[in-house]
C-alpha cells in the first residue's frame, strides 16, 4: 500500500499545476520580448530580458561602436513567431528552461522556410521566466532527425545536452566601457579548443573552428594583455597547424584591418598549452587605422 501511495504520488507530482504552467509561461516570456523588439521598446526589453544577456548585448554594442540601446534592434531579421510551430518539449532545471520547436521557422528573408527545430532558453529572474536566446537547427544534413521531429519523436533532444537546461545559470558579465578601438579576435584551430582573454574583460572559447569575435571592451591605448590556452581534442594529433591573432578595425572606408596581435604554429609544431603576450597601440598604429 505504501508503495502505491508513493508511485500515486510520483504521478501526481508529474503532472502537477507548476508543470503544466511551464509552457505558457515560456511562450509569454519569448512573446513578450519579441513583441519589446518588434516595436523597438527598449524599456520592456530591459524588463523581459535576462540580466546577463542584457550585460552580453549591451557590451558587443558598446565595443563595436555602435548606439546603445538603439542598435538593440538592428538585427539582420525579424525574431521568428512560433505561432503555427509543434511544440516540443519544455524543460525546467533550477533557474534555467528551454522550449523546443519544430516546424517551418520564418525569419521573414524571403523564400520558402524549411522545417528545421528552435529551441529558446529562458532564466528564472524577479519573479519570471525571463528570455535568454534562441538556438536554430538546421536540419539540412540531418533528414533522419527531421523525420524523428516531425513524428513527435524526442530522441535527438534528449542525446543533445544543448537543448536541456542546464541548471547553471550564466555569470552577468562585467560593463564594459565603450570601445576607442574596435577590435576583434580571429583563431584557426583544428583539433583543439582554444580560449583567448584580452586585457582580462574579453574571454572567447574556440574548439575545432575558423572564427573571429569582437574583443569586449576594444583596444586601449598603450599596452594591451593577450592571454591565452590551447587544448588538444579527441581524436586530434596535436601537431595541426594553429592561428591566435587579434585585428584592430578601422572605421575608414576601405582600409583594412590592422594585425596587432598573432601567435602561429605550422604543422608539426607542438603548441604551448599557455601563454601570455602583449601588443601595444601607438601613433604608427593609430594612423595605420587612419588610413595614413
Amino acid at each position: 500500500m505504501n508503495r502505491l501511495i508513493g508511485a500515486l504520488f510520483l504521478w501526481m507530482a508529474a503532472f502537477s499545476p507548476a508543470q503544466d504552467s511551464l509552457r505558457p509561461a515560456l511562450e509569454s516570456s519569448y512573446n513578450a520580448w519579441r513583441d519589446a523588439m518588434t516595436r523597438r521598446d527598449p524599456a520592456a526589453w530591459q524588463r523581459i530580458t535576462a540580466e546577463n544577456r542584457r550585460m552580453e548585448v549591451k557590451n558587443r554594442i558598446v565595443s563595436e561602436k555602435r548606439a546603445f540601446p538603439a542598435a538593440i534592434f538592428d538585427l539582420p531579421a525579424p525574431p521568428p513567431s512560433i505561432t503555427g510551430l509543434n511544440f516540443l518539449d519544455a524543460k525546467q532545471n533550477g533557474a534555467t528552461a528551454k522550449a523546443s520547436y519544430f516546424g517551418k521557422i520564418d525569419f521573414a528573408v524571403g523564400g520558402e522556410p524549411s522545417e528545421n527545430l528552435l529551441v529558446l532558453s529562458f532564466i528564472r529572474g524577479a519573479g519570471a521566466w525571463l528570455y535568454d536566446r534562441a538556438d536554430f537547427v538546421n536540419l539540412a544534413a540531418l533528414p533522419e532527425v527531421r523525420k524523428e521531429l516531425a513524428a513527435g519523436e524526442l530522441k535527438y533532444l534528449k542525446e543533445t545536452p544543448e537543448a536541456q537546461p542546464s541548471g547553471v545559470v550564466p555569470p552577468t558579465p562585467v560593463e564594459a566601457r565603450p570601445a576607442k578601438y574596435i577590435a576583434k579576435v580571429y583563431v584557426f584551430c583544428p583539433g583543439r579548443e582554444v580560449q583567448v582573454q584580452v586585457n582580462k574583460i574579453s574571454r572567447h572559447r574556440f574548439a575545432n573552428a575558423k572564427d573571429a569575435e569582437i574583443v569586449t571592451g576594444g583596444a586601449l591605448d598603450g599596452s594591451n594583455e593577450v592571454q591565452f590556452s590551447t587544448k588538444k581534442l579527441d581524436g586530434a594529433t596535436g601537431r595541426e597547424v594553429m592561428t591566435i591573432r587579434v585585428y584592430l578595425m578601422s572605421e575608414v572606408k576601405d582600409v583594412k584591418p590592422v594585425k596587432a596581435f598573432e601567435y602561429q604554429i605550422a604543422e608539426g609544431e607542438a603548441a604551448k598549452p599557455f601563454g601570455t603576450q602583449n601588443f601595444i597601440v601607438d601613433a604608427a598604429t593609430v594612423a595605420k587605422l587612419n588610413g595614413r
